[in-house]
């Protein structure tokens, strides 16, 4: 198979075969649900694909049969306008950031947009804890879409950590003796967490203790969970007195104006992250009165601006549709705001996004008082960034760096190949029988690519889709659902489209094309295998490559030496004469900065052997603003005597 692929210049690697690899595929082979044809979007049966043979060599290799969508559905929905009759089946959805509000509704199909998901409403009848909702939490928690920990969570043990400070931080060793919120600890418990992962367990002390933060951590560390966490807790028990009023049950935000004053804003640069940490909020907030919303371009106005106006205090939106939002005042203040999230802030802060970010950061009516708290996370963050971001962050900030910046974590398996240009699609296809089914992602460098190879593994049977910017919002949230239940397992998709997204079980990440080494592609590698190997999950990440990606290879090499892994011959002449791993971005930490090993020293950790507790002087009160009376049932939460 691998003679077919092309031919490495020598001295070539012996074997490009996978199956020849060190790789256990023993543990991909159970990793997909059951699926059925009933995924959002209507689902239709697939016509025969051009090539019978290939279908018989997609079923016999395991995976389901390819689907098809229905887009024509012609069910009446509500225009922006406010007419309900009217339709325009054939306008074009206006680009983020651009008059979105002229976009008719009836470009979409109804009902199942990420922002109408279900989340907690709170009745002022509930006191200061709402009661169970059975429907809701089996919705909210059903482990088919929630990343549980793995069996290799325990290398995170070993990662050195970095911590700039002027303050002292002593990290949490379990969720127990973090301070938080009882509700919040029963919803972490929900979630799945088990204990906190590094960033985490520096992120939530520093929150508590009101500090601004950059959070810089690996792919798959964990890193919604420490900037929502934290935020949540320290806000829940403040809610009733800090959040804006609240519509009553019998509100009709077509007649009544009230607009939204969200206590949070969390910034992130594409649609599908939004959602995904919208997803992540409404877990967290659950039981709580804090209410999320999610704003994205691309999706119709009115109905976002309509949950809005229900009542919001936790805002994820993306850039451009934030723009326009804030630019509505009788819609959206963010005067009551006190935390101001960025996520993917390496992206964010880029000088692309520079006219955006000061709007979100200083515009409007945003608050600029004294406790407001800024905090920035991201997977990479190059020196260049480390300047700008202090614009916005207190001196006293908190800067925590797990493992090297940008670094790969050692769960992710990386294979490069060697594959000629044009034997690509060849080498696709026999790597995808080769393999177990289960969950890949496919990265290329261009949607003209993803349209390519997606119509390509199709028409061959097996069950593939793509993501791209040129997609409708609602094929592009269609193709996320079929991927993350296993429908449609196979996912082609852009660098920038796939950016941060988290998807349970992605067992194998592929690129198609490597991203150039001239557009910050040693940063979008360690994006890119990111989405495999997450949470101390094992993954595969197997990489096409040929004399066109000469220019990344040096990275890649050090990449593959750093982790411990095979370097192929072809690779071979860019190993740092002696022996020094030296990347372009690493920094040391500056004069004063703490380093402490989380695996060496039990006091980084807080271990049993401390004789003061975790973050003792925030329990309770300061942690999470309660008035010390609060009335809640031990029992009804996690069994914590509070």
């Amino acid at each position: 198979m691998a003679d077919s692929w092309g031919t490495a210049p020598a001295p070539a690697s012996a074997s490009a075969d996978p199956a020849d690899q060190a790789w256990d595929t023993a543990v991909m082979k159970s990793v997909l649900a059951d699926v059925t044809p009933a995924v959002n979007g209507t689902a239709i049966p697939a016509g025969p694909p051009k090539n019978e043979q290939a279908l018989k060599a997609a079923r016999e290799a395991g995976w389901v049969p390819p689907t098809a969508h229905n887009y024509t559905s012609k069910a009446p929905v509500t225009a922006l306008n406010g007419d309900e009759s009217e339709t325009q089946p054939d306008a074009a959805p206006a680009a983020e950031g651009e008059g979105v509000e002229d976009v008719p509704m009836s470009r979409y199909r109804p009902s199942n947009w990420s922002h109408d998901a279900m989340k907690y409403e709170w009745s002022e009848e509930f006191g200061d804890v709402g009661p169970r909702d059975e429907k809701l939490e089996k919705e909210l928690f059903h482990g088919e879409f929630i990343n549980r920990a793995g069996a290799k969570i325990e290398n995170y043990a070993a990662v050195k950590v970095i911590l700039e400070s002027k303050t002292h931080i002593k990290p949490i060793a379990t969720w127990d003796d973090a301070g938080l919120h009882p509700v919040v600890l029963e919803n972490i418990k929900l979630c799945g967490y088990q204990i906190p992962t590094p960033i985490q367990a520096y992120a939530v002390p520093s929150v508590l203790k009101n500090h601004d933060m950059i959070g810089v951590a690996q792919t798959g560390s964990g890193k919604t969970g420490a900037m929502l966490i934290p935020v949540i807790s320290k806000l829940m028990g403040k809610a009733k007195k800090l959040a804006a009023p609240r519509p009553g049950l019998n509100f009709d935000p077509t007649r009544q104006g009230v607009r939204a004053e969200p206590l949070v804003l969390i910034v992130a640069p594409t649609r599908e992250l939004c959602c995904q940490i919208f997803d992540e909020a409404r877990r967290l907030c659950y039981r709580s009165m804090l209410r999320p919303c999610v704003a994205y371009g691309g999706a119709p106005v009115r109905e976002q601006a309509a949950q809005l106006a229900r009542g919001c205090d936790v805002l994820i939106a993306s850039p451009g549709r934030l723009i326009d939002f804030m630019g509505r005042p009788e819609l959206l203040s963010l005067a009551r705001v006190r935390f101001t999230i960025i996520d993917e802030a390496d992206e964010m802060l880029h000088d692309d996004w520079g006219e955006e970010m000061s709007k979100i950061m200083g515009g409007g009516d945003a608050n600029t008082d004294g406790d407001h708290r800024y905090l920035l996370f991201s997977a990479t963050f190059p020196k260049r960034l480390k300047k700008l971001a202090a614009r916005y962050l207190a001196s006293d900030h908190v800067h925590v760096s797990i493992g090297r910046t940008g670094s790969v974590h050692v769960n992710v398996k990386q294979n490069v190949m060697w594959c000629d240009q044009d034997k690509k699609m060849k080498a696709l296809y026999d790597l995808l029988l080769s393999m177990p089914p289960s969950r890949t992602l496919i990265f290329v460098k261009f949607k003209k690519t993803a349209d390519f190879v997606d119509d390509y593994l199709y028409n061959l049977g097996l069950p593939s889709t793509s993501i791209h910017s040129d997609r409708t919002q609602s094929e592009r949230e269609d193709a996320l659902r079929s991927f993350k239940s296993g429908l449609q397992p196979i996912l082609v998709a852009t660098g920038v489209t796939a950016r941060g997204l988290d998807v349970r079980n992605v067992m194998h990440v592929i690129n198609f094309d490597l991203p150039s080494a001239d557009h910050d592609g040693k940063n979008e590698y360690v994006h890119r295998i990111g989405r495999t190997a997450r949470i101390g999950n094992e993954g595969l990440a197997t990489s096409f490559y040929n004399e066109k990606d000469d220019a990344l290879g040096p990275f890649l090499t050090k990449v593959l030496l750093e982790t411990h892994q095979d370097v192929p011959e072809f690779l071979q002449h860019f190993k740092p004469e002696d022996g020094t791993l030296n990347f372009d971005e690493e920094e040391e930490p500056d004069t004063g900065d703490i380093a402490a090993d989380t695996g060496a020293d039990g006091d980084a950790w807080g271990t049993a052997d401390s004789t003061v507790p975790p973050n003792a002087d925030m329990v309770a009160g300061d942690a999470w603003g309660s008035s010390g009376g609060a009335n809640i049932d031990a029992g009804a939460v996690g069994g914590a005597a509070w």
